[in-house]
């Protein structure tokens, strides 16, 4: 991708941000985004094909920065040179939904839904592996779903109170119920 087609794509990314802090995810069209973006319709199909895949693409870019290997110091946080661990893939995941206001919101509301489904989706990329966390009585695919969906609502609540702990401190509860 050309350095004007990056600038396009995060424009439309940027814009996408500001109506998702304004309004609920189901009532953003994509008109919303093209005038917000001020590209035209042609240029957004051009990147995305719909709204949902708009979505999906953003919440992507920033899974897979979350799930990488960490190189740099980040302004909030600093995993860089550590080597991966579900704790801290969990800790960093939870830096960046407390700084993004805008990918946060869609915990609530009406678009909750839709992005919970996209969340613990994305979420298995990180639980893919623990199989030492699984008790050995409980078929994997059950006991992923449940360490999965149990992690995802607790953030959820987390968002919706307005992220009252330290990611850290929310990581530790979760391993504390998760142990008993």
């Amino acid at each position: 991708m050309d350095r004007r087609q990056r600038k396009t794509r995060e424009a439309i990314f940027q814009a996408f941000s500001r109506l998702l802090a304004r309004k609920h995810y189901s009532r953003i069209t994509v008109q919303d985004i093209i005038d917000e973006a001020d590209v035209g319709r042609t240029t957004f199909y051009a990147h995305f094909q719909t709204k949902e895949d708009l979505l999906n693409q953003m919440c992507e870019e920033i899974f897979s920065h979350v799930f990488s290997s960490v190189e740099h110091r980040e302004a909030t946080h600093d995993f860089s040179g550590q080597p991966p661990t579900l704790a801290s893939e969990l800790t960093h995941l939870l830096y960046h939904l407390q700084e993004r206001t805008d990918i946060a919101s869609l915990f609530s509301g009406e678009s909750g839904d839709v992005f919970l489904k996209y969340f613990r989706e994305q979420l298995g990329r990180a639980f893919e592996g623990m199989q030492e966390l699984f008790p050995a009585s409980v078929p994997e695919e059950y006991a992923e779903t449940f360490y999965v969906t149990s992690f995802a609502e607790l953030v959820s609540q987390w968002i919706r109170k307005g992220c009252p702990e330290r990611p850290e401190t929310l990581v530790q509860y979760y391993f504390a119920l998760i142990q008993k």
